[in-house]
């Protein structure tokens, strides 16, 4: 149990750094949904989708590879130097190549040249803090972490309101930055803050004796290239709806569906705060005796309060969703939300199973499933949505996360055998579905019928968890 509370420790704290300032960033999406027309927040999605691309790619798969071997190497200081001298050099050898074909690259994927200056100018900043954040999630720094990440969130908040907040806005600073179009305030304010994140992060640059290992490097890429084959088959499952619809339904559709896409931020924001604290966790306690059972034990976990999340979201939608979207265009989209959220929870749980590849070195199986979960994607987009609309994006995506969990379960048996309650892990998630899908569908989000749902799943929670529950609060 001590191995356990020290990761819930961990996973609590990087979580609050990451959680919080997404958590504040998101209430961004009502003041932008209602400034923006539909079209516009459709072109700011678009943008972002395009700058997630672009990061995989400059990355190369280089962070996960830092946490392996800084975690496993003994010359720890080689390791950090080697991977910053690799991200520097090939993003300003990168950066340049983007700068200098921006008009063919920017027309090929129908971004105003403009808005694609902003894009590689942010991605090319966020790629080289990668590292220095890396180092310190895995050398345990949190409070210095979250506070660089509050300070990104708190720039791009207010940059947000001065820019385009009607009652507070600031002409002086608008005029400063005159645009055609407002959305592109939203990547203004966004550069200015990554800018500010680097010059904190600067100091890490030189953490260590500048030592460039090329055999370190060859282990660096060998280990993080198919992961960022895996990491673009990711970018593809998440966002290719957003891109394919509005070349299917048009700008406005895409915009209503972007933004109730956002109502699954609770499920998004609880599993990043998870990856924030299990991966560095993950390598650092691979050694342990019963690493196996703590894994397990881990993932039941994780399944019951994603459970609990995506009924309880599900249950008050109608109270959490005029907090964040109010204008009714954008509204046509809401169906979506309950098979997100449960599209989501598959996906956290493939990246709790994610853990036996990456310990024994075999990355390239998280790349071959990636790979299919994308193919399934595009096939499913490109060919259903013409006959349900957006709604067919959101079952490509539940359909591609579920059937890359499946994968990830039924190979990782064979390479590194996890004794999973599966058949535990396996009811929560279907039992916490049908009432999630009874409740929003069946029951048209009846508030109270939703409340009598939720009692009844924490009840089975208590029920079948009672003597762990026990143990922990007797600790």
């Amino acid at each position: 149990m001590g191995i356990l509370k020290t990761f819930f420790k961990d996973t609590i704290i990087y979580g609050l750094a990451i959680v919080l300032p997404r958590l504040i960033n998101f209430l961004l999406v009502r003041l932008h949904t209602d400034v923006l027309p539909n079209e516009a927040y459709s072109e700011n999605t678009e943008f972002y989708i395009v700058a997630a691309f672009f990061n995989v790619i400059l990355t190369y798969g280089m962070e996960t590879s830092f946490f392996r071997f800084f975690s496993k190497n003994k010359e720890k200081e080689r390791v950090l130097s080697t991977a910053i001298i690799s991200i520097v050099c090939s993003t300003i050898i990168l950066g340049v190549a983007l700068f200098i074909f921006r008009e063919p690259i920017s027309q090929a994927l129908h971004i105003n040249t403009n808005f694609y200056n902003l894009l590689v100018s942010i991605t090319l900043i966020d790629t080289l803090i990668v590292i220095p954040f890396a180092y310190l999630r895995v050398t345990g720094r949190p409070i210095r972490f979250a506070s660089i990440k509050l300070i990104n969130v708190f720039i791009i908040v207010v940059l947000n309101i001065l820019f385009l907040s009607a009652t507070y806005g600031s002409e002086s600073l608008q005029n400063l930055f005159k645009v055609d179009d407002k959305v592109a305030y939203i990547f203004i304010a966004n550069l200015i803050a990554s800018i500010a994140v680097l010059l904190f992060v600067l100091p890490y640059f030189f953490k260590s004796k500048l030592q460039f290992d090329l055999k370190v490097l060859k282990q660096l890429l060998n280990y993080g290239w198919p992961i960022m084959i895996a990491g673009l088959a990711f970018v593809i499952n998440e966002n290719l709806d957003k891109w394919l619809l509005p070349r299917y339904e048009g700008e406005y559709v895409n915009g209503a569906y972007s933004a109730c896409y956002k109502l699954a931020v609770f499920m998004t924001l609880f599993i990043q705060a998870f990856r924030m604290g299990a991966e560095p966790f993950f390598f650092n306690h691979s050694k342990e005796e019963n690493a196996k059972e703590t894994y397990a034990t881990i993932l039941k976990y994780f399944t019951i309060v994603g459970a609990l999340g995506l009924l309880i979201v599900t249950a008050f939608i109608d109270w959490l969703q005029p907090i964040f979207i109010k204008k009714e265009s954008y509204l046509i989209a809401l169906d979506i939300v309950p098979i997100v959220l449960l599209a989501n929870l598959c996906l956290g749980i493939y990246h709790n199973l994610s853990v036996w590849y990456k310990l024994t070195d075999k990355t390239r199986y998280g790349m071959y499933i990636s790979i299919i979960g994308a193919i399934m994607t595009i096939v499913f987009n490109v060919v259903c949505i013409p006959i349900l609309g957006f709604m067919a994006c959101a079952y490509a995506t539940l359909l591609a996360y579920g059937m890359m969990m499946l994968l990830s379960y039924l190979i990782g048996k064979k390479h590194y055998k996890v004794p999973y309650a599966i058949g535990r892990i396996g009811f929560y998630l279907g039992f916490s579905s049908l009432l999630s899908f009874l409740s929003f569908y069946l029951f048209e989000r009846n508030i109270l019928i939703g409340t009598v749902f939720l009692c009844l799943f924490l009840a089975t929670i208590v029920l079948l968890e009672r003597s762990q529950i026990k143990q922990l609060l007797k600790r």
